[in-house]
């Protein structure tokens, strides 16, 4: 898959501690110089007064500030399974690729029995792969190859069903039905840092599915560039916590 941030709020951590600077201020925020609204926090400079601020924030479980910021990523290349459970949290807004609108009659059955389209679960190829609820976790090469067979051809038959009930004139809204559920589709999704705080809770969990698990440790790289302070604090203090949406 592939993950990129599209766009995201200027200086988040600024609007942060503005946000939460305006519930302890007698005078309106918009009217305050930003050095002035942080006079108050302990640091040397403003990079470290914001720091302090927000690191208290965070430890404090105040987590309404960080629904300000908002971010918007673009992804690539994952699994309708995958994109599916995306749209269990609350307060994300999605565009997803249109399986009614884009049809995949130009793709090579022969480039998707080797990969393409399709996204291939790890224990398709890995022997050591242990999945969840996975029944039998002693796997030899020899039962690896036929997982890799079995899934290969099944995937291409259903791509090649798919072709087939297009040129026998059935719309691509209702051909898709035989496609598999591993179909890669690509979305744009947007969520305010707070949310995003929550939704790697859940999805990079050591128990969640691997791809999910590989698309939030994604995002989470990227937020680590966007709004720094935050995420650094939250990868080593809060990560796993599953409180995000209260108080």
């Amino acid at each position: 898959m592939d993950v990129r941030l599209l766009e995201a709020t200027d200086d988040p951590e600024r609007v942060i501690c503005t946000a939460a600077r305006c519930d302890y201020s007698a005078e309106y925020v918009g009217d305050q110089p930003f050095e002035e609204l942080m006079s108050t926090i302990e640091g040397d400079d403003l990079d470290e007064k914001k720091r302090t601020l927000i690191g208290h924030l965070l430890s404090h479980g105040h987590f309404g500030p960080f629904e300000h910021p908002q971010a918007t990523f673009a992804v690539e290349g994952i699994s309708r399974s995958c994109m599916a459970q995306l749209p269990r949290h609350r307060h994300v807004s999605f565009d997803v690729q249109s399986m009614r609108y884009v049809a995949f009659d130009e793709v090579d059955p022969d480039e998707v029995r080797e990969g393409a389209m399709v996204v291939t679960p790890p224990a398709v190829t890995d022997a050591d792969w242990i999945g969840r609820n996975q029944r039998q976790t002693d796997t030899d090469e020899a039962t690896v190859e036929r997982r890799r067979e079995v899934f290969r051809e099944s995937v291409t038959q259903s791509v090649e069903s798919y072709q087939e009930l297009l040129d026998l004139g059935m719309a691509p809204e209702d051909a898709r039905f035989v496609l598999p559920i591993g179909t890669e589709v690509n979305l744009v999704f947007s969520l305010n840092a707070r949310m995003l705080m929550h939704v790697a809770d859940m999805r990079a969990a050591a128990d969640s599915q691997w791809e999910i698990r590989e698309l939030t440790e994604s995002i989470l790289d990227l937020a680590a560039e966007w709004c720094p302070v935050t995420f650094e604090y939250y990868d080593e203090h809060l990560k796993g916590r599953k409180n995000r949406l209260a108080p």
